[in-house]
């Protein structure tokens, strides 16, 4: 009985932390968006900021949905976003998810 209680809760937290990190990921794509838009411009931005999105990590990702409560994005996390868009996953993802789609 304590066994199916714990493993109860667990289940619980764990699906509180799922949404958790979807209400980050949102948070985060209304940062990085504006970002991309005026960096890039021209480049699909839902696929582009899924991919700058899924590989950030968790602190990037952090950083990243605080600074959409902000009133202007920051050159500090206009930088992250940057980094993140020019790393190697990233660009792959863009080349296979992101651009792939617009150039069939």
């Amino acid at each position: 009985m304590i066994r199916a209680a714990s493993l109860g809760a667990l289940l619980a937290l764990a699906a509180c932390a799922g949404v958790q990190d979807q209400i980050a990921r949102d948070a985060a794509r209304a940062t990085v968006r504006p970002v991309l838009a005026e960096r890039f411009p021209g480049v699909p931005l839902e696929p582009a900021s899924d991919c700058v999105i899924d590989n950030a990590s968790a602190g990037e990702l952090t950083r990243l949905a605080l600074a959409a409560g902000q009133p202007t994005v920051s050159p500090e996390t206009s930088a992250l976003v940057v980094e993140i868009a020019t790393r190697p996953e990233t660009i792959r993802c863009l080349a296979t998810d992101g651009l792939a789609p617009f150039l069939t």
